[in-house]
């Protein structure tokens, strides 16, 4: 039977959102992260980050950073007893036309299959409306946090969105939370 899944954004979502990381210095998990994750790893559910990255693309920093920033964040974790099942990242440039850069439902459709993972029963959890409408994109139900960019998206951006999250949390442990209450029996 395929897994249930929760697809993360990063910057904003799990770590503090400050343009670039262009040092492992500026990676700061937000408050509740790890045992968010921790939470649902021990639910059962997949937990998979898609990002945009375009950073390298753009010259702000070499591509070889990305990772770096990936083995940190998933050192970061590990301590806390956490971990992430995957890292999918769209590193082109906004506009190579490519299908991974969200709002395109390319990371999500890749990690659905790699991973065997069940859409109907899936999540992306994001601080942008653009992570909402990737994943009804991809046939995945959206809940906004209100951190990163959240609120103030959620605030300007919530009426005219063409497509609406399940749910709007405080933080992704909020999130975490909801979906446990919510959707934990489902798996």
């Amino acid at each position: 039977m395929k897994s249930p899944a929760v697809f993360l954004d990063r910057d904003g979502t799990i770590n503090e959102e400050m343009g670039y990381i262009n040092h492992l210095s500026r990676l700061v998990l937000l408050p509740g992260v790890p045992a968010a994750i921790r939470r649902l790893n021990q639910a059962g559910f997949k937990v998979v980050v898609v990002t945009n990255q375009s950073g390298a693309a753009r010259g702000y920093f070499p591509f070889e950073l990305v990772e770096e920033v990936h083995l940190l964040l998933r050192d970061l974790l590990a301590a806390e007893g956490a971990h992430l099942d995957a890292i999918y990242a769209c590193l082109h440039h906004p506009g190579a036309g490519c299908s991974c850069r969200k709002p395109k439902p390319g990371l999500v459709l890749e990690a659905l299959r790699d991973l065997d993972l069940d859409p109907d029963r899936s999540f992306l959890v994001g601080d942008r409306y653009r992570d909402i409408e990737t994943g009804a994109n991809a046939g995945v139900a959206g809940i906004l946090v209100l951190t990163g960019y959240g609120r103030g998206e959620n605030e300007y951006f919530a009426r005219t969105a063409q497509v609406q999250p399940v749910h709007v949390a405080d933080s992704l442990l909020d999130a975490a939370e909801w979906i446990l209450r919510n959707h934990g029996e489902n798996r």
